[in-house]
């Protein structure tokens, strides 16, 4: 019995371990988006949500940025990858105009 639980908190352990690495190491290797990458200039993509052209852009709001996104998948962190840009790294303060609220 011991050597059971010892097993299975051992195993635990390790995915828990490897559960949060992942994330960290998926951002890591993955390159971060530039503001002159060709689809990042289609879709309107910044850093800063506060500079985006509210010209070309009218349904742009300040308050949206892409730490809010459906896309983002960096959770709380200033940066990470996102659906729409091949897994690119984003700011969680960024914009662009595939931003869709986080529902939840």
């Amino acid at each position: 019995m011991t050597t059971r639980r010892i097993f299975l908190k051992n195993v635990s352990q390790i995915l828990a371990v490897s559960a949060v690495g992942l994330p960290v190491a998926s951002r890591a290797a993955a390159a971060k988006l530039e503001e002159n990458d060709p689809q990042a200039m289609a879709l309107g993509y910044k850093d800063d949500t506060k500079q985006v052209d509210q010209s070309k852009f009218p349904n742009h709001n300040a308050a949206q940025r892409c730490g809010d996104c459906q896309l983002y998948q960096g959770g709380t962190a200033a940066n990470g990858p996102c659906t729409i840009f091949s897994g690119k790294i984003v700011e969680a303060n960024g914009w662009c105009s595939a931003y869709t609220k986080k529902t939840g």
